[in-house]
C-alpha cells in the first residue's frame, strides 16, 4: 500500500494531539471537583461563593503539568471543551436592539409626525409574519401612507444634517438608516460584551447574529437569571432630573382626575374607572399630597388642592396616606394605564414627567409601597444633566454598613453643571428655609435614589444609594462602566436550564454513548469476526480523533452534540461494512487475500465517497442555517464523518494488510457462523412489488395528511411557534391533564398544554398566554401566572421549576424559515449532486423523491401517534433529525445506485429491472447490517437519551426503517418508471 507510513505518522501525530486537548477537560473537571468539594457544607450543600473563592485563588498559578509544560487553571479552562447550557445549567438568550428607537431618535422631533407614527405601529404589524427587516418593513408602510421620495422629509433635520438632506431619494434615506442601524447594533454588541467581561460568568459565549438585529448570550452555570436580565436589558441612560413638589403639579393631577371622572360619567361605567362611593378620599386629606409638614406649605398646597371630593378618579384613591405620590406595588399597572392615556399625556404636557421608584419599600404587614416620581424635564425633553458626563463609578459599602452605594465622579463640565443644579436645588424659597429640594438620579426610567439636596457639590460627585446588595451595586457599577446602549433591547428568546436538569442530561447522554459503543463493537465483531474487531478499532480512533477535534475547537459539547457523536457511531461502521462486504465478495470470486483486499477497497472507494459526501453536504447546510442547538449537533456530524472516512477507508487498510502478509491462512476472517451462509445468492424480485409499495406509502401519507388537517396542523413546539415553556418538578406524581385543567383559569384560556416527562413527577408545561408580549413585565406576569396556577392545584405537593424557555413569536417564525430553507437547501444540494456524479436525472428525481417520501413519512407517523395520546413536537431538534434521516438514506441510496452504474457498464445482456433487482440484491447485506447498526445506536439514544432527546431518536427509528425501505421500493425502481422511449425499447428487445 502507498503512503503507508504517511498514514501512519498520521494516525501517531492526530491520536497524540486528541489526547492533549481532551486531557485539558479531564484536569478542569478534577481541579472543579476538588473546588466543590472544600466548598461542601456541614448540610451538604455547596457555598457557590467558596466555590468561586477556590477556583479564584489558582487562577493564574500552575495546574497542569505534562511533559514539562506548565499550564494554569486560566490556560486549562481555554483549551477545555465546554459544556453546553442543557448538560450543566445555565441561560441562552437572544437579544434584539431595537430599530423603532432608533429610528425614532434619527427622526428628532418629527418623530411626532402622524404619518411616521402610523408606519410603525403598521410595521410593527406586519412584521410578525414578514422575513424582510423591521426598517424595510417601515421604509415600505411609509411610502404606502406619504408615497415616494418622502422620507427625507422627516430624516432630514438637525441630527442628520451631514448625512441626509432635503434633496435625498428614499434609496439614500434608507442606507443611511440601515447603516445606522447596523452600526448601533455593533455598538450594543461591544458595551454587552464588556458588561458580561465583568460580569464574572465562566466560558460566555456572546455572538451577533448576522443578517438580524439580534445578538446571542450563553451564560453557563448562572443561577440569578433576574440578574442577568437587568444586566443584560438596561440601556444605561442616566439622567439627574429635579423633582418638582406636588403643590407644583396639583393643577395638572387634578385635571388628570376630572379627565377620568368625566370619562367614567360618559361612560356610564363608574366600576371600571372610579369608585364613586369614595368620598372619604386621598383628596380630602392634604397630607397625601405633600412633603412637608410645616403650617406654611401646608396653607400653600391647600389651595391649590381641589376642593370638590365627591368624586375621585384611582388616580387620586390609589395614593396612599404616607406623603407623596404613594401607591401600593399591586396598582401600578392601573397608574401605568391612566399616564399612558392620551388625553393625560397632553395634560401632563413637555415639561413633567413620572418615574416610579427602582424598589418598592414592604411595610411589616408585608404590602409593598412605591412612589411615583414627578420630575422636571426641560423642552427639549431632556434631563438637567445626562449620565455622558459621568467619568469614574465605584461600588462600596455604605458608610453606615447598611447595603452598598455607588459613587459617581464627573469631567469638569458635568461638575460645573452639577453645582449649578445642586446650587438651585439647596437654596429654600425665603418663607420656608426647611424647603430643599430633591434631585432624582434616574436609570433607564426608573428613580434609584432621588434624596433631598442639603448644599451645593462643587467637585462633580454625587453618590446613588438603595440599600443595594453588593451583587446589585457591582453590577450597577459596571452597567455604567460599559456605557450606555444606542438604543433598548429586549429579549426575543430565552432558555434557562437547571444545574439539576444538566446532571440528568450529562448521565442519559454519557449512558447512551457508551452502551452505543458496546453494542456496535459487539455486533461487528459477532458477525465479521477478524475483520469486525479491525473495525472496532477504527471506530475507537474515530471517536477518539472526534472528541480531539471538537476540543481543539473549542466546541461547546452539547445534548444534541452527544447523540451527533451516538448517531456518527453508527453511521461511521457503514464505510466499514461496504469495505468488508466487498473483500468477501472478491474472495467468493477466487481472489487471494491481499488482492481482495485491494479490489475490495478500490471498488468501495467511491461508494464511500458519495455518501460521505452527501452526509458532510447535510451537516454543512445545517450547521449554516441551524440555530442553537441544531449547530452542535451539525458540528459533531460533519467531525464525525471526516473521521470515519479517514479512519475506515485508511486506518483499517493497514492494519488489514499488515495482518494479511503474515501468511497465516486465519490471518483475517471475515465470516462466523451467524454470518458464513447469510444473504447468499439473493434473488429477491423487488422491482416487481413496486407498485404495492407505492400504494402502501401513499396511504400512509394520505391518512397522515388527513389527520393534520383535522388535528390543526402539526404540533408545532414552542421553537417555530414561540411562547413559553417551563420544565416543573414536583414531590409526588401528578396527572397532567388535571393540571393543565388548574392552569387554563390562570392563563386566561389561552393554548397550554401539559405533558409528563419522563416521569410521573416531572411535567413540560407549554402556553401561548401573552405569546405576542416579549416584554420583562410579560414574562413576570406569565411567570406568576404558572405559579399560582399550580399552587392551587398542587396544594401541599412541593414543586420546582427545572427550566423555562421563552421564544418570541417573529423569532419562532425566523427559526422556523430558516429550517424549512435548511431542508429544501439539502434537497436541491443532493440532486445537483448525484446528477453530477451519475449523469442522469432520473436517479437524481428518485433519490430526493425517496427523501420527500422518508420525511413526510416521519411527520405522517407523529400524526398518527397523536391519535393514541402519543405527542411529540415539532421542533429544532425534530429538524435535525429529518436532516439527518435525509443523510442516512441518501447513503444508502447512493451505494445502490453505485451498483447500479457498476452493473449497467459491466452487463448489456440484462433488462433494466434485472439489473435493478440484482443492484438490491448484490448491496442487501450491506443494507440490512448498516441499517441494524443504526437502529440499534437509535434505539439505545430512545431508550437511555432522555426525554431531551426522544422525540429526535423516535424521528430517527422511524426514519431510518423507512429510509432502507424507500430506497430499495422507492429511489431505485423510479428509475425503472423514468425511463426513455428509447430505453424502453432495448428492455423489450432484450425480453424478446
Amino acid at each position: 500500500m502507498r503512503n503507508k507510513n504517511l498514514i501512519i505518522a498520521l494516525t501517531v501525530i492526530v491520536t497524540a494531539l486528541s489526547f492533549f486537548y481532551i486531557s485539558f477537560t479531564f484536569v478542569a473537571r478534577g481541579i472543579e471537583k476538588d473546588a466543590a468539594d472544600a466548598a461542601t457544607q456541614a448540610d451538604g450543600k455547596i457555598n457557590p461563593n467558596i466555590k468561586q473563592a477556590y477556583l479564584d485563588s489558582i487562577y493564574d498559578k500552575p495546574v497542569y503539568n505534562l511533559l514539562g509544560a506548565e499550564f494554569t487553571y486560566k490556560q486549562v479552562k481555554r483549551f477545555e471543551m465546554a459544556l453546553g447550557l442543557d448538560l450543566q445549567g445555565g441561560m441562552h438568550v437572544v437579544l434584539e436592539v431595537s430599530p423603532v428607537e432608533i429610528l425614532k431618535a434619527m427622526a428628532g422631533s418629527n418623530a411626532e409626525n402622524a404619518t411616521f407614527k402610523q408606519a410603525l405601529e403598521n410595521a410593527k404589524t406586519k412584521q410578525r409574519n414578514s422575513q424582510n427587516t423591521f426598517q424595510q418593513s417601515f421604509f415600505d408602510e411609509y411610502r404606502a401612507l406619504a408615497g415616494a421620495n418622502n422620507l427625507n422629509k422627516i430624516f432630514a433635520n438637525t441630527a442628520n444634517k451631514d448625512k441626509i438632506t432635503i434633496n435625498s431619494t428614499d434609496k439614500e434615506v434608507e442606507k443611511m438608516i440601515n447603516d445606522e442601524i447596523d452600526l448601533s447594533v455593533d455598538r450594543s454588541f461591544n458595551i454587552l460584551r464588556n458588561r458580561i467581561d465583568k460580569f464574572g460568568a465562566i466560558q460566555p459565549n456572546i455572538q451577533r447574529i448576522r443578517g438580524t438585529g439580534r445578538i446571542l448570550v450563553e451564560l453557563p452555570g448562572v443561577e440569578n437569571t433576574q440578574r442577568v436580565r437587568n444586566l443584560l436589558q438596561g440601556t444605561a441612560k442616566l439622567e439627574f432630573m429635579e423633582v418638582y413638589q406636588i403643590y407644583e403639579i396639583s393643577e395638572k393631577t387634578n385635571r388628570i382626575n376630572d379627565y377620568l371622572v368625566s370619562l367614567a360619567e360618559e361612560q356610564k361605567d363608574a366600576d371600571a374607572v372610579i369608585d364613586t362611593t369614595a368620598t372619604k378620599t386621598a383628596k380630602a386629606d392634604n397630607s397625601l399630597l405633600v412633603n412637608s409638614d410645616t403650617d406654611s406649605t401646608k396653607t400653600a398646597k391647600a389651595d391649590s388642592v381641589k376642593q370638590d371630593t365627591s368624586k375621585v378618579s384611582d388616580f387620586y384613591r390609589l395614593i396612599r396616606a404616607q406623603g407623596g405620590l404613594i401607591y401600593e406595588t399591586k396598582d401600578t399597572a392601573t397608574i401605568n394605564k391612566i399616564l399612558n392615556m392620551p388625553k393625560v399625556q397632553s395634560i401632563i404636557g413637555n415639561d413633567l414627567r413620572f418615574v416610579w421608584e427602582r424598589k418598592a419599600n414592604i411595610s411589616d404587614d408585608g404590602i409593598g409601597y412605591i412612589e411615583l416620581v414627578p420630575v422636571k424635564i426641560g423642552r427639549d425633553g431632556k434631563a438637567a444633566l445626562s449620565g455622558d458626563v459621568i467619568t469614574n463609578v465605584v461600588s462600596y459599602l455604605s458608610p453606615t454598613g447598611k447595603g452598598y452605594e455607588v459613587s459617581m465622579q464627573m469631567n469638569p463640565s458635568g461638575a460645573q453643571a452639577w453645582r449649578r443644579i445642586t446650587k438651585e436645588a439647596s437654596t429654600a424659597p425665603p418663607q420656608n428655609p426647611n424647603l430643599k429640594r430633591r434631585i432624582a438620579i434616574v436609570l433607564d426610567n426608573s428613580v434609584y435614589s432621588a434624596p433631598v439636596v442639603q448644599v451645593e457639590i462643587p467637585n462633580g460627585s454625587s453618590v446613588i444609594t438603595g440599600d443595594f446588595t453588593q451583587e446589585e451595586s457591582k453590577d450597577l457599577e459596571n452597567i455604567l462602566k460599559a456605557g450606555k446602549l444606542p438604543a433598548p433591547v429586549r429579549i426575543v428568546e430565552e432558555v434557562v436550564v437547571g444545574p439539576t436538569l444538566g446532571q440528568e442530561a450529562i448521565m442519559d447522554g454519557l449512558v447512551s454513548m457508551f452502551a452505543g459503543i458496546a453494542i456496535v463493537v459487539l455486533l461487528l465483531m459477532m458477525y465479521y469476526n477478524k475483520g469486525g474487531l479491525i473495525a472496532d478499532i477504527a471506530l475507537i480512533f474515530n471517536i477518539i480523533f472526534t472528541l480531539g477535534f471538537l476540543a481543539s475547537l473549542n466546541s461547546v459539547l452539547t445534548l444534541p452534540g452527544i447523540a451527533g457523536i451516538v448517531l456518527t457511531i453508527g453511521m461511521s461502521v457503514d464505510a466499514n461494512i461496504l469495505i468488508m462486504e466487498r473483500i468477501k465478495e472478491e474472495l467468493a470470486n477466487g481472489k487471494s487475500l491481499l488482492a481482495a483486499i485491494e479490489l475490495g477497497y478500490d471498488k468501495a472507494f467511491s461508494s464511500i465517497f458519495d455518501s460521505n459526501l452527501t452526509t458532510i453536504l447535510t451537516g454543512v447546510i445545517l450547521f449554516f442555517l441551524g440555530e442553537g442547538p441544531v449547530k452542535g449537533f451539525a458540528t459533531t456530524l460533519v467531525i464525525g464523518v471526516l473521521c470515519s472516512f479517514f479512519t475506515a477507508v485508511y486506518i483499517t487498510k493497514v492494519i488489514l494488510l499488515w495482518m494479511a502478509r503474515s501468511k497465516k491462512d486465519d490471518a483475517v476472517s471475515f465470516d462466523t457462523f451467524i454470518s458464513k451462509k447469510a444473504f447468499k445468492n439473493l434473488n429477491f424480485d423487488f422491482i416487481s412489488k413496486r407498485k404495492i409499495a407505492y400504494i402502501f406509502s401513499s396511504s400512509i401519507l394520505v391518512i397522515g395528511l388527513v389527520l393534520t388537517i383535522m388535528q390543526g396542523g402539526l404540533n408545532l413546539g414552542v421553537d417555530f411557534k414561540g411562547g413559553r415553556s417551563y420544565i416543573v418538578e414536583f414531590k409526588n406524581p401528578v396527572v397532567a391533564s388535571d393540571l393543565r385543567a388548574g392552569l387554563n383559569d390562570y392563563f386566561e384560556g389561552a393554548g397550554s398544554e401539559v405533558k409528563t416527562y419522563g416521569s410521573e413527577t416531572k411535567v413540560k408545561i407549554t402556553t401561548s398566554y401573552l405569546v405576542e408580549d416579549e416584554s420583562a413585565e410579560a414574562d413576570t406576569i406569565v411567570v406568576a401566572a404558572l405559579n399560582k396556577g399550580i399552587k392551587n392545584y398542587a396544594k401541599e405537593n412541593s414543586f420546582e421549576v427545572l427550566s423555562s424557555s421563552k421564544v418570541g413569536a417573529t423569532v419562532a417564525d425566523d427559526i422556523k424559515n430558516a429550517s424549512w430553507k435548511a431542508m429544501l437547501a439539502s434537497l436541491i444540494g443532493i440532486f445537483l449532486y448525484i446528477f453530477l456524479r451519475f449523469k442522469k436525472w432520473q436517479l437524481s428525481l428518485g433519490g430526493v423523491v425517496a427523501l420527500f417520501h422518508d420525511t413526510l413519512m416521519v411527520l405522517a407517523i407523529f400524526a398518527i401517534l397523536r391519535v393514541f395520546n402519543i405527542d411529540f413536537e415539532i421542533d429544532q431538534v425534530i429538524v435535525a433529525a429529518l436532516l439527518t434521516i435525509i443523510g442516512f438514506s441518501i447513503n444508502d441510496t447512493v451505494v445502490i445506485f453505485d451498483r447500479v452504474r457498476e452493473f449497467d457498464r459491466e452487463s448489456h445482456k440484462l433488462n433494466m429491472a434485472k439489473m435493478l433487482n440484482a443492484s438490491i440484491n448484490s448491496t442487501l447485506s450491506r443494507t440490512i447490517m448498516t441499517t441494524v447498526i443504526v437502529l440499534v445506536s437509535v434505539l439505545i439514544l430512545f431508550i437511555f437519551g432522555g426525554e431531551t432527546l426522544r422525540g429526535f431518536s423516535f424521528a430517527l427509528l422511524i426514519g431510518v426503517i423507512f429510509g432502507s425501505y424507500s430506497t430499495i421500493f422507492i429511489a431505485v425502481p423510479m428509475l425503472l418508471d423514468l425511463r426513455s422511449k428509447a430505453e424502453k425499447d432495448a428492455d423489450d428487445k432484450l425480453l424478446a
